[in-house]
């Protein structure tokens, strides 16, 4: 099984890592076979599995059911789960409640937290609950923020690479960047330490993450510009396989995949 370490490792030999969601049992099973780094427990499990409209009616009980069922599935792949919405934000003590119930029930290798709880992940690093930072677009936010590319003006790219600085700085073991400009995805990978992996961030990040149900065209109807369909659910581990190997060789995202956005002059930080 991989470790942080070994995660480190890769970005630093230049390995691109590849990600896959997983929610239950079997699809667990299937992402394992095929040789994915890394699963994520995502909380869009809210949609591809059970039919709400958006991540936010998602409970942490139900992270920690499907979560469990992954472990059980994938026992020697590197698993993440999300803090989903709701469990953070009301006071530091729930919310440290909720992640050592959520890290220790689990038995995953790191939590993810979306947004700017920079904080939170110092304590749980303090503890010892290693945290992947989600910034960009997060969607528990999606009420505010929409479905739509973020950082498209000079200010809101300098906040986000100084958030991104930020989670590093609070101990995020890995970053997740989604729906970014890919230039500003790539400086962003540049700069930190820590693995940055992208979803419709470009190519240039330390590695890519797509959702299971969309790489497999399985239940899913919304397609948003950065998702490429592999196969169909009949051909699960050999259309993962291709992913994987495609991440690996940097044949993927290609440019049809990609934000071309220009948002930092080239002689900026």
């Amino acid at each position: 099984m991989k470790n942080i370490k070994d995660l480190m490792e890769m970005k630093h030999d230049g390995i691109k890592l590849s990600m896959v969601t997983a929610y239950d049992y079997p699809s667990a099973k299937q992402v394992e076979a095929a040789g994915i780094d890394t699963i994520l427990v995502g909380d869009s499990l809210g949609m591809t599995v059970l039919g709400y409209e958006s991540t936010v009616s998602v409970t942490l009980e139900d992270m920690i059911h499907h979560a469990r069922a992954v472990r059980r599935g994938a026992p020697e792949t590197f698993v993440v789960v999300d803090m989903p919405f709701g469990s953070v934000g009301a006071s530091m003590q729930d919310d440290m409640k909720n992640a050592i119930k959520l890290y220790r029930t689990t038995h995953a290798q790191a939590i993810k937290i979306e947004g700017q709880h920079f904080e939170l992940i110092r304590k749980c690093q303090q503890i010892g609950i290693p945290v992947v930072s989600h910034l960009g677009l997060t969607p528990q936010s999606v009420g505010i923020m929409g479905y739509s590319v973020q950082a498209q003006s000079e200010e809101t790219a300098r906040q986000l690479m100084n958030d991104a600085k930020r989670a590093e700085a609070a101990g995020a073991v890995m970053l997740v960047l989604e729906a970014i400009p890919s230039d500003l995805a790539a400086l962003i990978s540049q700069t930190l330490t820590i693995p940055v992996i992208g979803i419709g961030a470009g190519i240039d990040t330390d590695g890519q993450v797509l959702v299971y149900h969309d790489v497999l065209q399985y239940g899913t109807e919304r397609k948003p510009k950065f998702v490429k369909i592999y196969g169909d659910f009949s051909t699960g581990v050999q259309s993962l396989k291709q992913f994987h190997e495609e991440v690996r060789n940097g044949q993927f995202p290609d440019e049809t995949y990609t934000y071309q956005i220009k948002v930092l002059g080239e002689h900026n930080d």
